[in-house]
C-alpha cells in the first residue's frame, strides 16, 4: 500500500476540484489539492479559501494546497483529476512519471478529447496503460452547493470493482451520496453531450421561447444522447440515471450552468467570444459541439439539436434561424 499520508489527491483547484477536495476533507480526512500556479497555491493555503470560485467557504483544517505534482503523488494513493477536458491528456502525461503500482486514478472531468474524439477513459488508457485502476465520476453537481454541504448525488463507474467500492466509501458524506454505475462508456457520453444540449436550452431562453420550448429541447436532447450512446454500445438505462437525465436537467435549467448561460447570451445577440468573456470560465460545450458533430458524421446518428448548436458556434448561423431549422424538420413519430 505504500506510505501514503493523505487519503486523496485532487488535481485541479477550480471550483469543482476545490469543492470535491473540501467535501472529503469535511470528514476529517487528510486531502491534498493541487493548483497549477505556485503563487495561487500559496495564497489558497494561507488564506484557507478559494475566493475566486468559492468565496466565503473556509477550507477544512485537513485540506492542504500545493503546486507540486510530485508531492501529491508521493502522499496520495487515490488521485482525482478535475481539470478541463482539453488539458486532461496533458495532466495525465505529467503525473505518469510519478505513477506506482499502488496508485489509482479517477476523474470528474466531463467531455471528450478534442483532437481524437476519444472518451476520457480511452485517453487515460493510452497515457497510463491498462493496469492502473480507473474510475469516472459524473452527475448533476454544482460546485458551490457541494462545497456548502447541500444534498448532492452523483454516479461513479470504472475498471476495478475494489477501487469503485473504496472510492465510494472515501467520497461519501452525510450529504454527498455516490451510486455505482456499470456503464462507464454511457456515463462519459452523457456527461459530454449534455453540455451541448444545455447551450441549446440556454439559447432558447435567450430568444424568449419559454418553458415549452426548453422542455422540448431537454426531452429531444435526451433522445439524441441516447441514440449516439446506443450506437457506441452503451445501455439505454445509463442515460436515464444521474449522469444522463439528471445531469442534463441540471445543466439545462439552472443559471449556475456555464453552458446554459453561454447559450442564453448567444440568444440575446452576443457573439461567441463576447459570451465566453462574460462567463470568464471554461465552457465545455463550446468545444464539445465540434467533437459531437464529428461523432455524428462518423456514426451517421442524427442529432439535430447538437448540429444546430455547432452551426451557431462555428458557422455563424443565427439562433433564430437555427430554431426555425429545428421547427421546420419533417414530421415524424417520437
Amino acid at each position: 500500500m505504500g506510505s501514503f499520508k493523505s487519503v486523496l489527491g485532487v488535481i485541479g483547484a477550480g471550483s469543482y476540484g476545490t469543492a470535491l477536495a473540501q467535501s472529503t476533507a469535511s470528514k476529517g480526512l487528510p486531502v491534498m489539492l493541487w493548483c497549477r500556479n505556485p503563487e495561487t497555491a500559496k495564497l489558497l493555503q494561507t488564506s484557507r479559501e478559494n475566493s475566486k470560485y468559492l468565496p466565503g467557504i473556509r477550507f477544512e483544517e485537513t485540506l492542504t494546497v500545493t503546486s507540486s505534482l510530485e508531492e501529491v503523488m508521493s502522499n496520495c494513493r487515490d488521485i482525482l483529476v478535475v481539470v478541463p477536458s482539453h488539458t486532461f491528456a496533458d495532466v495525465l502525461t505529467k503525473i505518469k512519471q510519478y505513477i506506482t503500482p499502488n496508485h489509482r486514478i479517477a476523474w470528474a472531468t466531463k467531455g471528450m478529447d478534442l483532437n481524437t474524439g476519444k472518451l476520457l477513459s480511452e485517453v487515460a488508457t493510452d497515457v497510463l496503460g491498462s493496469d492502473v485502476p480507473m474510475a469516472a465520476l459524473s452527475g448533476p453537481t454544482f460546485a458551490v452547493e457541494l462545497a456548502k454541504g447541500l444534498p448532492t448525488a452523483i454516479a461513479v463507474a470504472g475498471t476495478n470493482s475494489d477501487f469503485i467500492k473504496d472510492f465510494i466509501e472515501l467520497m461519501h458524506t452525510k450529504t454527498f451520496r455516490i451510486y455505482e454505475n456499470s456503464d462507464l462508456l454511457g456515463m462519459q457520453l452523457g456527461g459530454a453531450i449534455k453540455n451541448v444540449i444545455a447551450i441549446g436550452a440556454g439559447l432558447s431562453d435567450g430568444l424568449g421561447f419559454g418553458a415549452n420550448a426548453r422542455t422540448a429541447l431537454i426531452s429531444r436532447g435526451l433522445a439524441e444522447m441516447t441514440r449516439l450512446g446506443l450506437a457506441y454500445g452503451a445501455t439505454e438505462k445509463s442515460f436515464m440515471g444521474l449522469s444522463g437525465l439528471g445531469d442534463l436537467i441540471l445543466t439545462c435549467t439552472d443559471n449556475q450552468s456555464r453552458n446554459r448561460r453561454f447559450g442564453f447570451f448567444l440568444g440575446q445577440g452576443l457573439s461567441c467570444q463576447a459570451a465566453l468573456d462574460k462567463i470568464g470560465q471554461v465552457v465545455e460545450g463550446y468545444t464539445m459541439s465540434k467533437v459531437v458533430r464529428n461523432l455524428c458524421d462518423k456514426t451517421g446518428v442524427q442529432m439535430p439539436i447538437c448540429h444546430e448548436v455547432y452551426e451557431i458556434i462555428y458557422n455563424g448561423k443565427s439562433g433564430l434561424d437555427a430554431a426555425m431549422s429545428l421547427l421546420g424538420r419533417s414530421l415524424k413519430s417520437e
